[in-house]
């Protein structure tokens, strides 16, 4: 239990230290910033309490905007991707809820892993976007920054999943 709690602490840190320090700074084609931070959300352990996993995306996101002077809009994308994620993942694995206490992204296959990360990263993006734009007069550069830092944000975080996660 101590060793879950640690290893969460320090990927918290580790990606907020990573979203705020190198990605905010990284202005790919002079707009466009990858979202890595929200692989937390993705790496979160599963459990029946979701309490924990919202509380965590809050502060995650609350963190970035704390750093990003953002005012609470990636907060608030994270937490909706934290809410949304197990019933995602139950329609993406139709498994039943006992096989939820083992899961690993690195186990299950690469399309339903790809589905569930791209629909996630597309979702929180949509939502940052939208507040930030908060506007339906700027509808097109919404969408085309959505799918454009979608696209980024998809690969830098299915790398780092790769390199720094277990196969169990």
């Amino acid at each position: 239990m101590n060793n879950i709690i640690l290893l969460n602490s320090f990927r918290f840190l580790g990606l907020l230290l990573l979203q705020v320090l190198v990605f905010n700074h990284l202005n790919l084609f002079g707009y466009l910033n990858p979202m890595i931070y929200i692989a937390g959300v993705f790496l979160f352990p599963i459990r029946k309490n979701i309490n924990a996993l919202l509380i965590y995306s809050f502060l995650l996101g609350l963190s970035v905007d704390f750093f990003s002077d953002s005012g609470g809009i990636n907060a608030a994308a994270t937490l909706f991707i934290a809410f949304i994620r197990l019933p995602l993942l139950k329609t993406i694995l139709r498994k039943s809820d006992f096989d939820y206490l083992l899961f690993n992204l690195r186990t299950i296959a690469f399309s339903k892993a790809f589905i569930f990360i791209s629909t996630l990263t597309i979702i929180h993006h949509l939502i940052v976007f939208s507040l930030a734009y908060f506007s339906l007069n700027d509808f097109m550069s919404i969408i085309s920054n959505t799918l454009v830092t979608s696209v980024f944000s998809i690969l830098i975080i299915f790398l780092g999943i790769a390199l720094f996660t277990k196969k169990k």
